[in-house]
């Protein structure tokens, strides 16, 4: 994966972004950091919590132990464990990676069964080497761990006499007895591809059905930093035919079904500076989460035993133009005391996608982008406990203002993206509503000065918020926000050693609701860690 380089600089561009992107210098070295980044620096860390344990019985299955070179998958197979039954309480996967010299980041998935339980990127090494790990549950792939599979994992990479880092992983999955706290989808099913596209049966008596997708912009080319390409006539580097609105839709049988924001992935070699990246990655890059989409209001047409037709599309990709990934896994819920549900899909109705981008040249160009769309669909299911109705609203906004001068020596961007989703569930028993606020948001700017130094600050943010509610009464709630800030330098055009770079980073995970509190900041500089504190 290349990162996004700015090719060409404008004698005396010392324009940081204005005061829409913030302007100053680095801030102060913490008095126990080197003046500047050298060989090595601290492993990479990230301040997100680890998944909980429960104190019960445990077993762990080793599903990768490879090195990656080059393009060639690595394939194994998988046996459930023994000694812990096959019902669990908890799933946690754990790779454990390495890697030394020099090399991009990379992007990487793992597949068991078929079924995507793990899409990461990779850091970048220092010289001196470096080590790193991820921990994820996967409890809700329970149903693919409970027979034996082929194993296949990727992390695509290039090694020559430029780029040496050989990339070693150790993924395992480690077990605990007991049950799950809340019931997991009783089926993982992944889409099969046919001469009429990708289809997907679902049993017959599915009662639930979420479909989730890992949609990742990648690949090198301008997809990857979708959020900054802009329409004719502006003259910039990476154009898309309608500017930077994209969304990730899914239809079944050619119908809309589902509609999402894609979130604004930053990799580690991202906005020309891996020196922001080094020990603290922006949100998710290590983990990257899927996008999730309830279709329970088409399961009525899905029970039907039939395969249906179920494609996954990013609008606003320029036609002809690769660079998404978007593999999907459905997960299905079934009722316990009947083999086959009846329903219908009773309501649908989408406005027309808004997406304007307005122009201003100059001597600093100008892109203001306001997009936005808006998706409700109801179906009902004759279940073994009576008729029961899902409603699915969902609401996205896009707001944006992207800055750059001639030559793109300073490229600054401030864009705000929502994502609102409501669930409403009624029928028998207590009507349940869950309501979700997702908003991402990315402000910062690239620029280089006339002393050949290319600077990035940068900050990002990952917040939502959800409210779960029976017959109007407040069952479950929570706020999350992943704070990112950065800011680092460098000379650029010399050997590595002589780049004299310097840099700081933040991250605050922040999570707390009605199942507890979770606070955490990690401070660096020069690739020192100088702060790790908990509150809560």
């Amino acid at each position: 994966m290349r990162r996004r380089i700015v090719m060409s600089m404008l004698a005396g561009a010392a324009l940081l972004a204005g005061t829409l992107f913030g302007a100053g210098t680095p801030a102060a070295r913490a008095a126990d950091a080197p003046a500047e980044f050298g060989s090595d620096w601290h492993d990479p860390v990230t301040a997100a919590p680890p998944p909980d344990r429960p104190h019960t019985r445990s077993c762990q299955v080793t599903l990768a132990d490879t090195r990656f070179r080059d393009f060639t998958p690595y394939r194994g197979t998988y046996a459930p464990p023994k000694g812990c039954g096959d019902r669990w309480s908890k799933v946690v996967l754990r790779l454990d990676g390495k890697v030394k010299g020099r090399q991009y980041d990379r992007l990487g998935y793992l597949h068991v069964g078929g079924v995507e339980i793990l899409r990461t990127s990779t850091p970048e090494p220092s010289p001196d080497g470096i080590e790193w790990h991820v921990e994820k549950d996967v409890t809700r792939y329970s149903d693919t761990f409970r027979g034996a599979r082929d194993v296949e994992m990727l992390i695509g990479n290039v090694v020559d006499d430029t780029y040496t880092g050989v990339i070693d992983v150790h993924v395992t999955l480690t077990f605990y007895a007991g049950r799950p706290e809340s019931p997991g989808p009783d089926r993982v099913l992944t889409l099969a591809d046919t001469p009429e596209g990708t289809t997907l049966t679902t049993p017959r008596n599915s009662e639930r059905i979420v479909a989730e997708v890992y949609a990742t912009g990648s690949g090198g080319g301008c997809e990857e930093f979708w959020y900054l390409t802009v329409a004719d006539p502006a003259a910039y580097s990476c154009k898309a035919d309608h500017g930077p609105y994209r969304e990730v839709q899914i239809k079944v049988d050619g119908r809309l079904a589902g509609i999402a924001a894609p979130f604004p992935n930053v990799w580690t070699g991202g906005w020309s500076n891996p020196f922001l990246w080094y020990v603290l990655p922006a949100p998710r890059a290590f983990d990257v989460r899927p996008i999730e989409y309830d279709l329970t209001p088409f399961a009525g047409l899905l029970d039907d035993g039939r395969p249906h037709r179920v494609e996954v599309s990013v609008a606003g990709v320029p036609a002809g133009q690769s660079g998404w990934s978007t593999p999907v896994n459905v997960l299905v819920w079934r009722d316990a005391h009947r083999t086959h549900l009846s329903g219908a899909l009773t309501a649908h109705s989408a406005t027309d996608v808004a997406n304007s981008s307005t122009l201003t040249p100059g001597s600093v160009n100008r892109v203001d982008t306001e997009a936005g769309h808006r998706l409700t669909v109801s179906g009902y299911l004759d279940t073994s406990h009576g008729r029961v109705t899902t409603t699915v609203s969902r609401t996205l906004a896009h707001t944006s203002a992207h800055r750059w001068t001639d030559g793109e020596t300073m490229d600054g961007l401030d864009a705000t993206w929502t994502d609102d989703e409501t669930v409403t569930v009624g029928g028998h028993g207590p009507a349940r509503t869950a309501r979700t606020h997702r908003t991402y948001t990315m402000n910062g700017a690239t620029t280089i000065g006339s002393d050949g130094r290319l600077r990035t600050a940068l900050i990002l943010g990952d917040r939502a918020s959800v409210v779960e509610r029976r017959d109007g009464r407040r069952t479950v709630w929570s706020r999350f926000d992943d704070t990112y800030r950065g800011d680092a330098a460098y000379a650029l055009d010399v050997p590595r050693d002589q780049r004299h770079a310097v840099g700081t980073s933040t991250e605050r995970y922040r999570l707390h609701g009605s199942e507890g509190c979770y606070d955490h900041t990690l401070t660096t500089a020069q690739g020192t860690l100088t702060q790790d504190r908990q509150r809560c």
